[in-house]
């Protein structure tokens, strides 16, 4: 079996609303079997999208705004105060507090996305919230997602210009592996040193989303096609399930451990 040297642990994020902007975290805890905490809570319904709170399914993202068609959305700066549920937006003019537990809240950022993107929607807006044990992720197995800093830098290399991490929209941002080893952990397990365990499950294939420069919302390089050049595939980062749950925090050195 292929050895990996340690895993330092450079960043954690989380992205509330799907979509919107990330938010750095300095630790957090994850269940057995759960999500990342506070990730993907939200989707905004471009049109109607079928989806179901009473009996949720996953959904192609193409059913919500979103970074790959809507680069638009990068131009807002967004955080959420998980104890009020309280979402503030912030950029291009606009500027709102808005409470998505509520209906006058939820309508209230509608009614921003209305004014600030008409021409990106197909019908009303609508914000949707998760149903406890659903996230609105890009996979159904998209329960922690993790990107390979190193991967991210061959692409700048190869580039010639700087590539943000942020582009990827991943959740555990990680040096100490080789560029793109990541894609060759399926089925190996990440051990923290809390004693949380991640199983490597998926490779990532990258859309048109990491396109999008999350600081200027401008649509400026071709990240697929480059990987795919180079590689032969669009793949960049993994998808990972919690087998054991416990703590992360930003510096922790991760162990492959099976």
């Amino acid at each position: 079996m292929a050895t990996h040297p340690d895993i330092r642990l450079s960043a954690l994020y989380r992205y509330p609303v799907k979509g919107l902007s990330p938010e750095p975290l300095d630790k957090v805890e994850i269940a057995t079997s759960g999500y990342f905490p506070g990730d993907r809570l939200y989707a905004i319904e471009n049109g109607p999208s079928g989806f179901s709170a009473v009996a949720p399914r996953h959904q192609p993202k193409t059913k919500y705004l979103m970074l790959m068609r809507d680069e638009g959305l990068a131009r807002l700066r967004t955080r959420y105060d998980d104890a009020t549920a309280t979402l503030t937006v912030e950029g291009d003019g606009e500027s709102l507090a808005a409470r998505l537990d509520t209906p006058e809240g939820r309508e209230s950022l509608e009614a921003l996305l209305r004014r600030f993107m008409p021409d990106s929607l197909r019908g009303e807006p609508k914000v949707l919230e998760a149903p406890p044990q659903y996230r609105f992720t890009d996979s159904p197995m998209g329960y922690v997602s993790l990107i390979n800093r190193a991967s991210v830098q061959m692409l700048e290399d190869e580039l010639g210009v700087p590539v943000d991490p942020l582009r990827f929209r991943g959740n555990l941002l990680v040096d100490g592996l080789a560029p793109f080893a990541e894609l060759d952990m399926l089925g190996q397990v990440i051990e923290a040193p809390s004693g949380l365990r991640l199983k490597v499950t998926k490779r990532t294939v990258r859309c048109a989303a990491t396109n999008v420069d999350p600081a200027t919302g401008q649509r400026d390089l071709d990240i697929p096609w480059t990987i795919d050049q180079r590689l032969g595939h669009r793949d960049l980062g993994v998808y990972m399930e919690v087998i054991a749950g416990g703590g992360l925090a930003v510096g922790d050195v991760l162990r492959v451990v099976g």
